[in-house]
């Protein structure tokens, strides 16, 4: 949401208290123990992910989203307040937790910080609303003290399982990362949420009930394995929404306590899978960023961020293997950098590292998202120039020497440069750097 009031913003907020007092109206079916108080609970998932996604400026939509559904239900004017005020520290305090102990919207991308998302924001902060709400009920007169906790249980409850089995999916698609998958992948999304969709209808029907819910746990693992927490998550949300659905049909002829002892079963167990899913996809998402870090350090040069001479003599073998399908030639330019020692000497090894970024820089603002710029060791670094002959190789060269001449930082640095094109100048690795390097010599020799 945008600052100041805007508008949009009035709008946003506007659009947002429909949709809070539309969701406890929907919770508010369930108010078996008492009107105000549901085991179905989705608006604290609503309200905690609006907090985090947009911040405290959404306080007005959910109070007084949580005043019209209460007090169009039941209750009176001030016990009206009273929820509402309840509900909005509720979702204020989880997003303050959240933000400064569990990496806030980015609470799912590792384990800990999931555990740390459950127990503040799904344990901890949705403790407040049933504590500031039933009190408020009971000494309005609306539940009786010997209830209490009848009705603090169940109001608890289902406020924790909204927190984590709504604001979770709601946050991760909030946050606006574009997600690329290939029609492979796409095929294995679509069988595995048709999977979900009738093993969940099957589970959770005549037959079966929450106590066969451990059914679509298999896929749940699935789905946080294979596609990370925003499809985890909403994969757990579709399980639950079937499984309320399903539920609601199966336990229409119970009596009320019993009734409500099913829906609070079900939200026990699908919180639980929340939990469990979460976690995974959690650590499963950071596993993938750790490999993939190892992966970067593994090929780029630490110092200067090219690639290392290990990914430099892999693309050198990829591109001869090239050649040999489309016949297209390719060149390798070798530099060096001239007076490293020099520049050490007289200014320090901190100055001379930062004259070979800069040479690093020359070379990634001349060259091409094809071409690969490569730090070769020492102060001698490459560049290879796919489907490119000397000429247009030696205009590269040119360009970065000329990028580098500019470069206005002191001290002022220059370089050599050496070509060699193949297959003209080796027909293999060792022979082609031997050619080029060799080049390098001989203008490197010319300038002294």
């Amino acid at each position: 949401m945008q600052r100041g009031w805007s508008w949009a913003r009035v709008a946003a907020l506007v659009a947002l208290t429909v949709v809070y007092t539309a969701a406890g109206k929907v919770g508010l079916h369930w108010g078996i123990v008492s009107p105000s108080a549901s085991p179905i609970w989705a608006p604290t998932g609503i309200a905690l992910a609006a907090f985090i996604l947009a911040g405290g400026q959404v306080w007005p939509a959910i109070f007084a989203g949580a005043y019209l559904y209460n007090y169009t239900t039941a209750g009176s004017l001030v016990t009206s307040l009273g929820v509402a005020l309840g509900n909005t520290l509720e979702a204020a305090v989880g997003a303050t937790l959240v933000r400064r102990w569990a990496n806030g919207g980015h609470a799912f991308e590792g384990g800990r910080d999931v555990v740390r998302f459950v127990a503040l924001a799904g344990i901890l902060a949705t403790s407040i609303s049933p504590a500031v709400g039933v009190t408020t009920l009971a000494l309005g007169g609306y539940v009786h003290w010997t209830d209490y906790g009848t009705v603090w249980a169940t109001w608890w409850l289902g406020d924790a399982a909204g927190a984590l089995l709504v604001a979770p999916p709601l946050i991760l698609w909030g946050m606006r990362r574009h997600m690329r998958w290939a029609s492979v992948r796409m095929v294995e999304i679509v069988a595995l949420f048709t999977a979900i969709v009738l093993l969940s209808a099957l589970a959770f029907g005549p037959l079966g009930g929450p106590s066969l819910g451990f059914l679509c746990v298999p896929l749940l693992i699935w789905a946080a394995m294979r596609f990370g927490p925003r499809l985890a998550s909403t994969a757990v949300a579709v399980v639950s929404v079937i499984g309320l659905v399903q539920t609601t049909s199966t336990i229409a002829g119970l009596d009320p306590g019993q009734r409500n002892a099913q829906l609070l079963l079900l939200q026990v167990f699908m919180a639980v899978a929340a939990i469990t899913t979460l976690v995974l996809a959690g650590v499963v998402s950071e596993r993938r960023r750790g490999e993939a870090k190892l992966l970067e350090l593994a090929i780029t040069d630490p110092l200067t961020g090219l690639a290392n001479y290990r990914q430099m003599i892999t693309i050198l073998e990829s591109e001869m293997k090239r050649f040999l399908r489309t016949g297209r030639p390719f060149s390798l330019l070798f530099f060096d950098l001239d007076g490293l020692k020099a520049i050490n000497d007289r200014y320090g090894h901190l100055v001379g590292s930062r004259a070979l970024c800069r040479l690093a820089e020359a070379l990634r603002s001349t060259c091409r998202a094809v071409d690969t710029p490569a730090r070769y060791g020492g102060d001698e670094f490459a560049l290879i120039l796919p489907e490119t002959d000397e000429p247009e190789a030696l205009r590269v060269a040119q360009r970065a020497c000329a990028h580098l001449a500019a470069d206005p930082e002191q001290p002022p640095v220059t370089m050599s440069v050496g070509v060699a094109v193949f297959p003209r100048d080796g027909d293999s690795v060792e022979r082609l750097i031997g050619t080029a390097d060799r080049a390098l010599y001989v203008m490197k020799q010319s300038r002294v």
